[in-house]
């Protein structure tokens, strides 16, 4: 691998990490009864991912016409499936660090109750004691008790399997478009804004499916109807089918970029 071949790598380790992190927003919002405020802190790390996203796509787009120009040496496929191992490791990374996490988030949605201030939390976050309490906080997850959560868990099969599936769309989309750029070279400036043909699925198993259900079993919480441990339960399933969705997208990768080729020779 080579150095733009590991910052492609990483960008995608960042924004699949921060996807990931996502799911310990709604335990902090839970634990803390401030779940808007939880997200709206959160956004300060959507940033960090949007931003890593945004050079993501040149870079690895430059990275595909330098291939078709002969300028760089290299096998596309097998930067493509570095790239989805990153995303897998980044979710990996990102169970490990849901329990520091969700104890850190608490603390700054705490600490922004007192001062109301973004900069002051930030501040406060990097240099009056943040930095000691997230060494004192890191914690393993403990083993958890997965039993199967169609009537003990507060997730049914149902949901984590669209989540496998949107996880896998999602993951691979982007990709895809820009794979079928190598595809066939005829078409791949059509081909690299075809990316919401597979995206577009992912995204309407989360708006329809997914998250509805997801800002449900947070609100059943707050409201006392779901035990606290059963939804922490159905965030633990969630996150292994996101997990296994990078896993799939390995197989999607080729197949949904054949799929843009063909929709980019017939409009």
């Amino acid at each position: 691998m080579d150095t733009q071949l590991w910052l492609i790598c990483f960008l995608t380790f960042v924004i699949h990490l921060i996807g990931t992190l996502a799911y310990s927003v709604r335990i902090a919002g839970v634990r803390t009864r401030r779940i808007a405020v939880s997200f709206a802190l959160f956004s300060i790390l959507v940033l960090v991912s949007r931003t890593s996203n945004s050079f993501l796509g040149p870079f690895l787009a430059k990275r595909v016409e330098s291939n078709l120009a002969g300028t760089m040496s290299t096998h596309l496929l097998s930067d493509f499936r570095w790239l989805l191992v990153s995303a897998s490791l980044a979710t990996i990374a990102g169970a490990l660090l849901i329990p520091t996490f969700q104890r850190v988030f608490c603390r700054a949605v705490e600490h922004f109750q007192v001062h109301r201030s973004v900069p002051k939390l930030i501040l406060h976050g990097f240099f009056k004691g943040g930095l000691s309490y997230i060494r004192h906080s890191a914690t393993l997850p403990s083993t958890p008790q997965v039993s199967k959560p169609t009537k003990t868990g507060a997730v049914s099969w149902s949901i984590l399997l669209l989540n496998v599936g949107a996880a896998a769309l999602w993951t691979v989309g982007v990709f895809a478009a820009l794979y079928a750029g190598a595809l066939d070279p005829a078409v791949r400036v059509t081909s690299s804004t075809l990316s919401s043909i597979i995206n577009g699925g992912a995204t309407i198993m989360m708006a329809v499916f997914i998250d509805p259900h997801l800002s449900g079993m947070t609100d059943d919480v707050v409201e006392g109807k779901l035990d606290e441990a059963e939804f922490r339960q159905g965030i633990v399933w969630l996150v292994g089918s996101r997990l296994a969705g990078t896993l799939l997208a390995q197989a999607l990768l080729v197949p949904s970029a054949m799929i843009i080729v063909y929709v980019a020779r017939i409009i």
